[in-house]
């Protein structure tokens, strides 16, 4: 089953960025038929998890089943409000304590939102950067949602169909490579003290 994870960076409640992560997910999901999953994840209620764990250098039980899943998803679709024309601390944060080669290869659509239409390069000066350090796949239409576009913009819907379905294309066509499970093909400790001659 195909599975597709959306991250979500919003901090109010309600929330516009949380709005934009439901109608790219829906748009997904629509596009890649009813036996796909997709899952929405509220970077907001795991805070304190995100920052136990760049403290620490352990994740809490709840945040390793998100990392978990973003691992092992086909594709990832990550939302971030703009703050100080960047992505939000909230956000970095959570980019900073995913697996290095978790998103290797992996198709990845880009959304932000923000107070003023001014604010749209984030997702080319500021999101995509930070996916071609990860090493990621970003499709080439990103969206960004200002204030104004929440009205009865036609425009917003017609972005968001299109996204979703360079998403679904990139998956379909590119396979997310799954990494060698390390402990795959552990040697026997019995095997081991043969080998030692003991």
């Amino acid at each position: 089953m195909t599975s597709v994870v959306v991250i979500t960076a919003g901090l109010s409640q309600p929330s516009s960025t949380r709005l934009l992560a439901d109608r790219l997910g829906s748009a997904t999901h629509t596009q890649l038929g009813a036996d796909a999953s997709v899952e929405v994840v509220e970077l907001r209620e795991l805070a304190h998890d995100i920052t136990d764990r760049l403290l620490t250098g352990f994740p809490s039980e709840r945040l390793g089943e998100v990392l978990a899943k973003v691992e092992a998803a086909d594709g990832v679709i990550l939302v971030s409000p703009t703050f100080a024309a960047s992505y939000s601390g909230l956000f970095k944060s959570f980019m900073d304590i995913l697996d290095p080669d978790s998103l290797e290869a992996k198709p990845v659509l880009l959304a932000a939102t923000g107070g003023s239409e001014r604010h749209s390069l984030v997702l080319e000066y500021a999101m995509r950067p930070l996916l071609a350090y990860l090493r990621a796949a970003p499709v080439p239409t990103a969206i960004y949602a200002a204030s104004a576009d929440w009205g009865s913009d036609p425009e917003l819907a017609e972005r968001i169909t299109r996204a979703a379905g360079e998403l679904v294309a990139a998956i379909r066509r590119q396979p997310t490579p799954r990494r060698p499970d390390p402990f795959a093909d552990v040697v026997p400790f019995e095997q081991l003290l043969r080998d030692s001659g003991q």
